[in-house]
């Protein structure tokens, strides 16, 4: 066991914290100080409390002005604005931090960090980089997508993710760069150009977590305005918050409010394809069987109307036709028969009471000389020859008187 011959005082975190407090508190100037500064990450809650930071070119501290305070303000200061602000610093416990209690505050307008953002913003609109008719659509269904983004941090995480869980298919590329600082702005500039190397790229997501405007200054830089504008494939920005603007977001062909938000503009979502898929499943396969429906019904009527006017169906008709027309032929004939053979009978029936061989059954007899009937005694002389014909028979005779 070792042993020291100084010892130290051995303090939890909130005894420091403490002494910290107390120490500045006694502190005269801390105790009554007025602080120049511009107005950062400005927020005032639910509660009626303002917290902001001010800031100058290489420090910021945290502020806070309770609501009692804040209502005897004309109005609230807007974020980048420069104020005079009086109070006392102190240390919050719960972080350790160093703070400025705002009694009160006096507006000195636009602070040099605004300034130049609004001055950069105005020359590059004037210019045209942040015209709408220059913004690219994005692709539908990308293949290769650039990020240019910290390699740390948690963001080229939380894009991957959603990239996997959205769209597994893509294909995603990093193009480190440092997001913060002096060098980020260049870093920026030859990350894309890095990322636009990639062959049969799509889509580039510039993305950056959110800070104060001097933590995403990099990307009010106008080398980084003029490399997105440059850049051959759309550019999509998700820098910060939903609340941040900088000047990366007024170039970029499409502005996100955040970098996972980015990464959902840039893929489509996989189970909405699915929804979709199967939706456009379902409704062609209702139009195929409405449209087999259809051909069946209209392939029946069509079949009907062959079936119709088709030569076989003639001939069938036709062939009726005739059977109809024999069977009527063959009534009418034998009806033409039956009178026939009625006339006939009555003809028979009057031949029979004219024929002379019946008179001749009664006794009678035909007398011919030379082939002709004897119905005179004047046709005949003494040794004509007779032909006389009886019932039963005939024989000849000669007249021996007359």
């Amino acid at each position: 066991m070792q042993f020291s011959l100084f010892t130290s005082t051995l303090l939890r975190v909130s005894e420091l914290t403490a002494h910290l407090r107390r120490v500045v508190e006694a502190d005269d100037l801390m105790s009554d100080v007025w602080v120049q500064g511009e107005v950062s990450n400005a927020n005032r809650y639910a509660s009626g409390h303002f917290y902001f930071s001010l800031k100058d070119e290489n420090a910021a501290m945290r502020c806070v002005m309770w609501k009692s305070q804040v209502a005897r303000l004309a109005r609230l200061p807007q974020e980048g604005e420069a104020v005079n602000a009086h109070g006392h610093v102190s240390v919050y416990d719960a972080r350790g931090e160093a703070q400025l209690y705002v009694d009160t505050m006096e507006l000195l307008g636009a602070g040099a960090l605004w300034q130049e953002f609004e001055k950069l913003k105005t020359k590059l609109a004037n210019e045209g980089l942040f015209d709408e008719e220059r913004k690219r659509p994005l692709p539908k269904f990308p293949q290769r997508i650039g990020i240019v983004t910290s390699r740390s941090g948690a963001v080229i995480q939380d894009i991957r993710h959603i990239l996997e869980r959205r769209y597994p298919l893509v294909e995603a590329y990093l193009a480190p760069t440092s997001v913060q600082g002096a060098d980020a702005p260049q870093q920026i500039v030859a990350a894309l150009k890095l990322a636009q190397r990639i062959p049969k790229l799509d889509v580039i997501i510039l993305a950056r977590g959110g800070g104060s405007i001097e933590d995403l200054w990099a990307f009010n830089d106008e080398r980084v305005a003029r490399a997105i504008v440059a850049s051959r494939v759309p550019v999509v920005s998700g820098v910060g918050h939903e609340t941040d603007f900088t000047i990366a977001d007024f170039c970029a062909d499409l502005r996100a409010p955040t970098p996972t938000a980015a990464a959902q503009f840039c893929v489509p979502d996989q189970n909405e394809l699915r929804a979709n898929l199967i939706g456009s499943q379902q409704y062609l396969e209702r139009l195929a069987r409405e449209f087999t429906q259809d051909a069946r019904r209209q392939t029946e009527r069509a079949t009907d109307a062959l079936r119709r006017a088709s030569p076989r169906a003639q001939i069938q008709q036709r062939r009726q036709r005739i059977d109809d027309l024999t069977r009527g032929a063959a009534r009418a004939i034998e009806r033409r028969l039956e009178q026939q053979r009625v006339q006939l009978a009555n003809a028979r029936r009057q031949l029979d009471t004219l024929n002379p061989l019946a008179t001749l059954e009664r006794g009678y007899a035909i007398v011919r000389h030379n082939g002709a009937s004897v119905t005179r005694v004047a046709q005949l002389q003494r040794d004509d020859a007779l032909d006389i014909r009886v019932h039963d028979g005939a024989f000849t005779a000669r007249v021996e008187k007359i």
